[in-house]
């Protein structure tokens, strides 16, 4: 078990935010019912949910649960299924009407992106092109101007700064610098549908764009001048050399613990997000209550997009996955459903020890999973940390980025319905 003393890693869980709803405090947030009313309007969202949100009480809730909990694998009774929500929406939430809020801010974020990589180099320019144009949902920088109008609110601010701008284009250098790599080492020939940048120039050329992505990016941000982020950024791409290096050492290991999976999911998934949510805080200039429970929000946000992912790698195809399913099992990455069906079905050891040597194996290895309850279980974990993404933004003040906020954490959770 790798030690942690840069961040605070509470992988345990605490009362959802729906225990909130009836605590009985009181609230002095401001609400701007109109930019609600707006955002609902172009949202699937319902108004019974917006109206659920008004009036909720803004206090600190202490966790009485220990991180043993969530480590057993079992789910903590008495938490409502975030789902629930869902219901009550007239459809599924889209990205697109969850961005548009800062639609104008991630479009000059596209036009930068490009002209940031620097156009010295013809080939690394090229697998720049290739990377961002493939269909990217622009996720972390979103979510980065976000918290930066919600936070911005706190602090007075009426419009975002350089700084939150010049942040949101570095998240996503460096998530893409990340994606290159990754492809590397997995050696996936898709991503998102289309070929990847190592499978189109070779391993040197993608390790090369990833590696100039990554200084970029990190030059960029020196030249932010603000210590507190430079640290945070920093870190994030420490993390993941960290993740990769604990994935790499734990492959096919079916003694894997669930603590471990999260530490890793941490590193390579959430790290970032965490980073991205509490950097756009900083540059807000809101107190460090806030910035701490922007990182949380991240954080536990980060943790259920992993777990989401990994479900998904068993549940749909393919095509939907625009990689092969199954690609992380086959390579002997176990995820949380794989764990927890380990712990039901000894035949899946034996199949998984043995690295899929036998022909059609894999498929009864992620038959074994569905049957063995992985998957049911795995969701219950994604919906534990969305509980807590969701009780991390009850110190903002209610407003359009906020319920954009809360929402994007409820269209993680439908892409498992």
């Amino acid at each position: 078990m790798m030690s942690m003393t840069c961040h605070n890693l509470d992988f345990g869980f605490t009362k959802t935010v729906f225990d909130l709803y009836a605590c009985g405090c009181s609230s002095n947030a401001s609400f701007c019912r109109s930019s609600v009313r707006n955002y609902a309007k172009s949202s699937s969202s319902s108004r019974k949910l917006v109206d659920r949100r008004r009036g909720i009480a803004l206090c600190r809730v202490s966790s009485t649960n220990t991180p043993a909990t969530l480590l057993s694998g079992k789910v903590a009774q008495g938490v409502p299924p975030l789902l629930e929500l869902k219901e009550e929406s007239r459809g599924p939430i889209s990205l697109k009407n969850l961005f548009e809020l800062v639609a104008d801010d991630l479009q000059t974020l596209n036009q930068n992106l490009q002209s940031i990589v620097g156009a010295e180099n013809p080939v690394l320019m090229s697998a720049a092109e290739q990377i961002f144009g493939a269909g990217g949902k622009r996720m972390r920088p979103a979510l980065v101007f976000l918290v930066s109008r919600a936070t911005s609110e706190l602090a007075g601010l009426k419009e975002l700064t350089t700084e939150h701008r010049r942040l949101a284009e570095i998240i996503e250098m460096i998530h893409t610098a990340s994606l290159i790599h990754d492809d590397v080492l997995d050696d996936s020939n898709m991503r998102r549908g289309q070929e990847t940048v190592h499978q189109m120039y070779g391993t040197r050329v993608a390790v090369l764009a990833g590696d100039f992505m990554f200084a970029q990016s990190s030059w960029y941000l020196a030249n932010l001048e603000n210590l507190e982020v430079i640290k945070l950024i920093s870190q994030v791409i420490k993390d993941f050399a960290s993740g990769e290096i604990k994935q790499a050492s734990n492959l096919f290991d079916c003694d894997l613990k669930l603590e471990e999976y999260l530490l890793k999911s941490y590193y390579k998934t959430a790290s970032l997000i965490a980073a991205s949510t509490k950097g756009a805080a900083v540059f807000s200039g809101v107190d460090s209550t806030i910035t701490q429970k922007m990182y949380e929000y991240g954080k536990n946000l980060g943790l259920a997009f992993q777990v989401v992912d990994d479900i998904l790698d068993f549940t749909q195809s393919a095509e939907q996955l625009g990689k092969p399913a199954g690609s992380d099992l086959v390579n002997g990455n176990l995820t949380a459903p794989v764990i927890f069906a380990l712990e039901k079905e000894p035949k899946l050891r034996d199949i998984i020890e043995s690295e899929f040597s036998e022909p059609g194996s894999l498929n009864e290895a992620i038959e074994l999973v569905k049957s063995c309850g992985g998957i049911e279980r795995a969701q219950e974990l994604a919906k534990e940390k969305a509980d807590l993404a969701i009780q991390n933004l009850l110190c903002l003040p209610e407003s359009a980025f906020r319920l954009a906020l809360e929402d994007m954490v409820l269209y993680n959770l439908e892409r498992i319905v």
